[in-house]
């Protein structure tokens, strides 16, 4: 019989719940996790991690692609759909067998079941087959969230997909389009491309990535136009209408284009998962499908938190597992620092690959500071060059009276890797004068981060 007596209940077992379960654990809790589906959630599953395994697949096909430019003589490639889905999965099976066996290591107990509030410090639980009911005087909420869907164009396996859809194929689409320029939407767009795949990418900003600051953004949309995707942007979608397996979408544009397309991947943004909880009994609040908390991750109601996705934006799996951090050190009577969204990290695994931290120019700007911008490219960046990966460059944002690290904007090949050198320099408050006197390695592409920094103050080096 398992116990159901606990100090800590956390609902959920994604980036954000099985780090909570952790560090409670950690921290001398009695903690269980309660997961209806696979641990590891959305994320690694069906998420952050497997998407990056297909991504891996066509960054190498491109890379065999301009074998020629490195002296290296190979035969024309070609795609083994197949093997690449059944590594992705792989991958993701892999990672989700460890996080059960974290559990196991930190004396966690887990749950296979749907949990939903029944009365302060009670959680009902249906699924499990020998426990109904968990105590617990502290509850932390991690269900995640799940893709918005679009009316008319529910997920099925041929023609319209969602991110599930696209990660398990069973065919590259001859014509593919993909509504939203998201961070999803367009590491979707960059593989099927990389497969061969007629891409059309529809948004309705006036640039892809429109998160992203103006300059990457635009740097962004002209790559992929170069590429040969199609971007429509700056309108939506007025009417689809199936034409046998396939297609016809029209454009919500002055001249009502058309597209006949073979596949439709919707990447329109997220809901929370807030239903099925038992929060109307409560008082937590919920907000266009977001609960909200405060810096801690406690609700309005005592005893019960949440952390993640569905406690709202920014949707990223290490946004989640550092809220979890903090959410269970302040249970456990520690003084954690609340989360600063704004030294949140975030990255597109497109190709070119995108990453920032902080402020935009525009958003730096319109909270009054006077600023000092600086960029480098990395056609000027000796490693770079080497490696045959000059396309890109990276951005600064300073406050030109203190010299504090605003923001940080980068693109360009594994830029992903880099940007963390600025979320240190951002959460240890360095200055411009402490990232000018810090020594770059040489070759590397991180030189690029101490030359725009320089720039910033006209003392750029190698441009």
């Amino acid at each position: 019989m398992k116990h159901t007596e606990f100090d800590v209940v956390i609902v959920g077992g994604g980036p954000g719940g099985y780090v909570a379960a952790i560090r409670a654990a950690q921290l001398g809790l009695r903690t269980a996790l309660v997961e209806k589906f696979q641990l590891g959630g959305i994320c690694l599953n069906w998420g952050c991690i497997p998407t990056k395994a297909l991504l891996r697949s066509a960054d190498v096909l491109r890379l065999v692609r301009s074998a020629a430019q490195f002296g290296v003589k190979v035969e024309t490639p070609s795609v083994d759909l197949p093997a690449m889905v059944a590594r992705s999965r792989a991958v993701a099976t892999q990672l989700q067998r460890g996080v059960g066996h974290l559990m196991k290591k930190n004396g966690i107990t887990v749950f296979n079941a749907h949990a939903s509030l029944a009365e302060p410090g009670r959680l009902r639980l249906e699924g499990d087959k020998d426990v109904s009911e968990l105590t617990a005087k502290h509850i932390v909420l991690a269900t995640g969230a799940r893709a918005r869907t679009l009316p008319g164009l529910e997920a099925d396996a041929q023609s319209v997909w969602y991110y599930r859809e696209a990660l398990t194929p069973t065919h590259v689409p001859k014509r593919l389009l993909v509504i939203g320029s998201g961070a999803i939407g367009i590491e979707f767009a960059s593989f099927y491309h990389a497969l061969g795949s007629e891409v059309h990418v529809v948004e309705m900003a006036n640039c892809v990535l429109p998160g992203e600051d103006h300059e990457i953004s635009a740097y962004v949309g002209d790559a992929l136009t170069k590429q040969g995707m199609k971007l429509h942007l700056g309108h939506g979608i007025a009417n689809t209408q199936r034409k046998g397996l396939a297609w016809q979408v029209t454009l919500s544009d002055a001249q009502a284009t058309t597209l006949d397309v073979d596949v439709i991947l919707v990447a329109v943004g997220i809901v929370g998962n807030v239903e099925g909880l038992g929060l109307e009994t409560t008082r937590v609040k919920v907000d266009n499908t977001h609960i909200i908390t405060d810096g801690y991750g406690a609700t309005d109601q005592p005893g019960v938190y949440a952390i993640g996705d569905v406690a709202g934006a920014p949707w990223l799996a290490h946004k989640a597992s550092h809220e979890a951090l903090v959410c269970i050190e302040k249970i456990a009577g520690l003084d954690p620092q609340p989360i600063d969204i704004s030294r949140v990290p975030a990255c597109t695994y497109s190709y070119p690959q995108v990453a920032h931290v902080g402020l935009t120019e525009k958003q730096a700007r319109a909270d009054g500071h006077t600023v000092r911008v600086g960029k480098f490219p990395f056609a000027a960046n000796g490693k770079a060059i080497a490696l045959g990966a000059t396309e890109g460059f990276v951005k600064v944002v300073m406050d030109a009276s203190s010299g504090e690290l605003l923001g940080a904007h980068m693109v360009g090949e594994e830029v992903t890797e880099m940007i963390q050198g600025y979320v240190v320099a951002t959460e240890l408050e360095t200055t411009e004068v402490d990232l000018m006197r810090t020594i770059f390695p040489h070759p590397t592409q991180s030189e690029a981060m101490h030359e725009a920094v320089l720039s910033a103050y006209d003392r750029a080096l190698h441009i």
